[in-house]
């Protein structure tokens, strides 16, 4: 009886084998038949995966819907030309505590350790208008480093790049070094007497051909005026002449005009993921502009190159300008030619905004500009200068600093992202007395619009535009925090704006001048500018305002 047990299972064990053996060719003849279909789940399932591990990595941090998953909402804020009003949307919308507690790795993240001024703007993307965090990450020790956005969004020249798109910390360093004592001045001892001579081309262009009179008004785009001012400014600090668009009254060689072209395409580029491809050698070549451009900024460049060529066929030592200064600090030809064009695209766009943004809360705020105007007739009486007024005089005059920050401050001059990569292995950072952890790798931009309206460092009247806050505040260590966030307009630390001494003596000096020899109002208050925003810098056009003589001009 066992014998015949043991015989039948045997044979059952052997059929079983046979059975798998039969099925074994028909089950991969099914997975032959359907490999593309088992290919296109894993590959699915593998992306699914991908996204959901993206998702939770900054799973702490609320923003719009889809932005954990896309960056569409991070690309049509550039597409709207108006990313600095969606990134303030964003913080003040979602920037508030976690109401629970989430969990990311082995961190825990309850609502104590969430800080207000952080939201998420995409898969791997945050935004911040914590001014401590800002500092932190750009602290001269800081190992937080540039995003891929500095080398995507600013290079002009196909694998060549500037002290703003160089992402290697070290190179980024000397560069600065290499370039600081240009900036400051020390070795450019005409800086101030280049400016003056453009102001005074400014004021006569308006004096001679913009003049209104009580009989015949003659208004003129402010906007246009001002950038042919602070071109010819930085084209004869960084060639060493000018582009003579105040003495010509036009774009002259149209660089106004490619600029504005070139921003916008760049923008488009970014917001749509593109710049890597447009920046390809070949595709720049055959799309971008060329040295041998009758106009625009091929011709830019080319005049650029010709200039330095020139300069570097004669002895520095003996000059006293940037160029020579940069020569002196080991700068090669190529090098050259890609720091004094970023001048020249960086340096009139920022400052020309900063100049019409103050004006036009001038033009549209009596009661501060009669008060400013007031300061600058005692000054002019006073000190009985000849020309322009000296810097060291404008520094000295509290109003009028006052005015200049409080117009910056409604309108910064600049609000490009600015994108910092946190360390690998993550960081924690202390903000408003909170910790806050951010996952290595992770990308912090900078949302100037909603920091610097903060009514928590400004005053519950933040939105309002009233120089005197700069003046009244009485208490030491909030007067010292508005005026660190104020400064963060040119940047800090290891990032800080090397123009920035520059860009203030050019707005101190013609904000003083408009006002002492003419009087201004606005041709169409209702409708007084166009403005719209290229990944951070504006393009503004159709401000029209009139001059006139001032009765009471010292």
């Amino acid at each position: 009886m066992k014998s015949a047990l043991t015989l039948q299972s045997q044979y059952a064990e052997n059929y079983s084998i046979r059975t798998e053996m039969m099925a074994s060719p028909a089950l991969l003849a099914q997975v032959h038949d359907h490999r593309w279909l088992l290919l296109v789940v894993s590959f699915i399932a593998l992306y699914a995966v991908s996204k959901i591990h993206t998702y939770r990595r900054l799973s702490a941090f609320k923003g719009p819907f889809g932005v954990g998953f896309t960056s569409f909402w991070h690309s049509w804020s550039f597409l709207t030309w108006r990313s600095h009003l969606f990134y303030k949307e964003v913080i003040d919308e979602y920037g508030e505590l976690l109401t629970s507690p989430v969990t990311f790795g082995m961190h825990l993240l309850n609502d104590h350790l969430r800080q207000g001024p952080i939201a998420r703007v995409g898969p791997n993307d945050l935004v911040t208008s914590s001014p401590e965090l800002l500092t932190h990450m750009s602290a001269v020790r800081s190992s937080y480093s540039r995003g891929e956005w500095y080398n995507r969004a600013t290079r002009y020249q196909p694998g060549k790049d500037h002290v703003f798109s160089e992402l290697d910390e070290e190179k980024h360093k000397r560069r600065r070094q290499q370039m600081a004592s240009g900036y400051s001045g020390k070795e450019n001892l005409s800086l101030e007497s280049s400016i003056d001579l453009h102001v005074l081309e400014l004021i006569d262009l308006i004096r001679t051909k913009y003049l209104s009179t009580d009989t015949q008004a003659r208004p003129f785009d402010f906007a246009r005026k001002i950038q042919f001012f602070t071109l010819d400014v930085i084209s004869q600090i960084g060639f060493g002449e000018p582009f003579g668009d105040l003495r010509a009254d036009q774009d002259v060689n149209e660089y106004v005009k490619a600029g504005e072209i070139g921003l916008t395409v760049t923008t488009v580029g970014l917001a749509l993921g593109i710049t890597w491809f447009l920046q390809l050698p070949l595709v720049a070549r055959a799309l971008g502009p060329s040295e041998k451009d009758v106009v625009g900024f091929g011709r830019m460049i080319a005049n650029a190159r010709s200039l330095i060529q020139k300069r570097l066929e004669r002895e520095t030592d003996n000059r006293s300008d940037m160029l020579a200064s940069f020569v002196r600090s080991g700068l090669d030809a190529d090098e050259l030619l890609s720091e004094t064009v970023l001048q020249i695209i960086a340096g009139s766009d920022t400052t020309a905004t900063a100049l019409r943004s103050i004006m036009l809360y001038l033009f549209s705020h009596p009661r501060v500009y009669a008060k400013l105007q007031a300061e600058i007739h005692a000054t002019a009486q006073e000190r009985k200068y000849e020309g322009v007024i000296p810097d060291s005089e404008v520094r000295k005059l509290p109003y009028l600093q006052a005015v200049i920050k409080e117009g910056m401050r409604m309108h910064p001059p600049i609000t490009d992202s600015v994108p910092k990569r946190v360390p690998d292995g993550g960081d924690t950072v202390v903000v408003d007395g909170k910790s806050v952890f951010l996952p290595g790798g992770a990308l912090v931009s900078y949302a100037a619009w909603p920091l610097h309206h903060s009514k928590v460092i400004f005053g519950d009247d933040a939105g309002v535009f009233r120089p005197e806050r700069w003046l009244s505040e009485k208490d030491e260590k909030k007067m010292l925090e508005m005026n660190r966030t104020h400064d963060l307009i040119f940047g800090y630390g290891k990032y800080q704006c090397l123009g920035k001494p520059i860009a203030l003596m050019e707005i101190g000096k013609v904000v003083f001048e408009l006002l002492r020899n003419f009087d201004w109002c606005l041709s169409n208050p209702e409708n007084p500018w166009s403005e719209y925003n290229c990944m951070g810098i504006f393009v503004h056009s159709n401000m029209s305002v009139t001059a006139s003589e001032q009765n009471s001009k010292s």
